[in-house]
């Protein structure tokens, strides 16, 4: 059976932002990767979008749909958008449901989301409430039960918030993304709606690094923060 990954994303850059050297990495070692990307941050994350004359919510979804699919792609994964909405994001029922199958028929060996809190953006620790909870509805026997039942509940990466220190964001783990990094670099450019973003986060991405690098004792340039939402277990600590 060929590994997987589940990156359950709030909008479109949380995904590139925040989980795509991860993502880039895992995939270019032959993992399967799926982003559930629950809204096309059509009102959120498309500032520069609605300054155009004549823009419509339409047109903003069909321009962030375009973007988050060439990021997908240019990162070694496939996409499956909710269009839940965004500035608030509300699943339903429907919804959960379907990320609860999602879970079940991908059986992913980890899941990557938002931190459980952000006083910024309530879209985040939403969307992280919603991934946990599918998680955990997916373990249910009596959830749709079926013979062939073999989903077994993953690890739980968060990624890192944009402002952690207000998030109670912890970096427990870092992943070094030094082959990984001109990849993510330059789905960056496919964010044409927030050009802002690229230099702040290519920053995060070198401070990570020289943490990693510290805590490790092995090189690393590039890196992402993950906290862990469940512990892991061990049968030795070295």
């Amino acid at each position: 059976m060929s590994k997987a990954g589940l990156v359950v994303s709030a909008h479109p850059g949380d995904f590139v932002w925040r989980a795509g050297g991860a993502i880039a990495l895992h995939a270019k070692k032959g993992y399967r990767i799926k982003i559930v990307c629950l809204a096309f941050g059509e009102r959120g994350e498309s500032q520069f979008a609605w300054r155009e004359p004549g823009m419509t919510l339409d047109r903003v979804k069909a321009g962030r749909r375009d973007e988050a699919e060439r990021a997908a792609a240019a990162l070694g994964a496939e996409i499956e958008f909710f269009d839940a909405g965004d500035y608030p994001l509300r699943l339903t029922d429907a919804h959960l449901e379907r990320l609860t199958d999602i879970y079940r028929e991908f059986n992913p060996n980890f899941v990557l989301t938002h931190a459980l809190e952000d006083p910024y953006n309530v879209d985040h620790p939403a969307a992280a409430a919603y991934a946990q909870e599918a998680r955990i509805v997916a373990q249910a026997m009596g959830h749709k039960p079926r013979a062939d039942y073999n989903y077994s509940a993953p690890p739980v990466f968060l990624f890192e918030p944009h402002q952690p220190e207000m998030c109670n964001f912890k970096p427990q783990v870092i992943l070094n993304i030094d082959e990984v990094w001109d990849i993510k670099r330059k789905t960056f450019e496919i964010l044409a709606a927030q050009k802002h973003l690229w230099a702040y986060y290519e920053r995060v991405a070198l401070q990570r690094g020289m943490q990693g690098g510290r805590n490790s004792g092995k090189a690393m340039t590039y890196g992402e923060a993950y906290q862990r939402l469940f512990p892991m277990a061990v049968e030795e600590l070295a």
